[in-house]
């Protein structure tokens, strides 16, 4: 059975109005917004925003991947090939250290139990080239679901730009963040394109073995640390 094509939502601008209606056509397509607490809901989403980190997790204190989903339950654990992960400031914008790629694993939200959810979305600020920041999504077996670029944003620093991918049924286990062409550091010199994340939106994650595929995902389905970066923020 052909499965349906994702349907994606982006935008970039200066500022939050410039993307507010990407972000808040992603949010209707992937349903009500769940409490932060224990349990799959089924359907709807949840969302991550990081001024809700406390100061025991923000520098010097080590950040922990596992934050927004044993602390607050979320169903999402991080990962990355950098170096650790730590928070700054009341104002918070996230980027992994040493490394500009993060990858988001979905689990049933308070437990451990593997997830799948039917799309993801993220915030992300001065996005200066096309085609470099990604996101890219795969099934409970590992395969590729398709890499999609997030749209570049305008000439000014600290720009918006955000994309969502609804996948339409619960088909993504994980999503690998790639943000900008190198890891944050002290500048852009020499072509650096340095980007920062903001608010993730996401599917509720629901157990890979009670979810059901819909039709058009049949075909999708087989048998089966962190920084943020010193910045102020504007919320959307």
């Amino acid at each position: 059975v052909a499965k349906a094509a994702p349907v994606l939502f982006g935008a970039s601008g200066t500022g939050p109005t410039e993307v507010q209606a990407a972000v808040d056509g992603f949010r209707t397509s992937l349903g009500t917004l769940n409490p932060n607490i224990a349990g799959s809901a089924g359907s709807g989403r949840r969302e991550v925003n990081w001024d809700g980190v406390p100061d025991a997790f923000s520098a010097p204190n080590a950040f922990p991947a596992g934050f927004f989903n044993s602390n607050s339950p979320r169903g999402v654990v991080f990962s990355t090939p950098g170096t650790g992960f730590q928070t700054f400031s009341p104002q918070r914008l996230f980027t992994p250290l040493g490394s500009n790629v993060v990858d988001v694993s979905f689990l049933v939200p308070g437990v451990t139990t593997a997830a799948l959810s039917r799309g993801f979305g993220a915030v992300f600020t001065d996005v200066d080239f096309q085609n470099t920041t990604s996101l890219s999504f795969f099934d409970g077996n590992g395969a590729p679901l398709g890499t999609y670029f997030v749209p570049q944003g305008t000439a000014a620093n600290a720009s918006l730009s955000f994309l969502g991918v609804d996948f339409g049924s619960n088909v993504v286990s994980r999503v690998r963040v790639t943000s900008g062409n190198t890891a944050l550091g002290a500048d852009e010199t020499g072509g650096a394109d340095l980007v920062v994340m903001d608010d993730f939106i996401y599917g509720e994650p629901v157990s890979a073995s009670a979810a059901v595929p819909e039709p058009e995902a049949l075909g999708l389905l087989g048998a089966g640390l962190l920084g943020l970066a010193v910045a102020r923020r504007r919320r959307i």
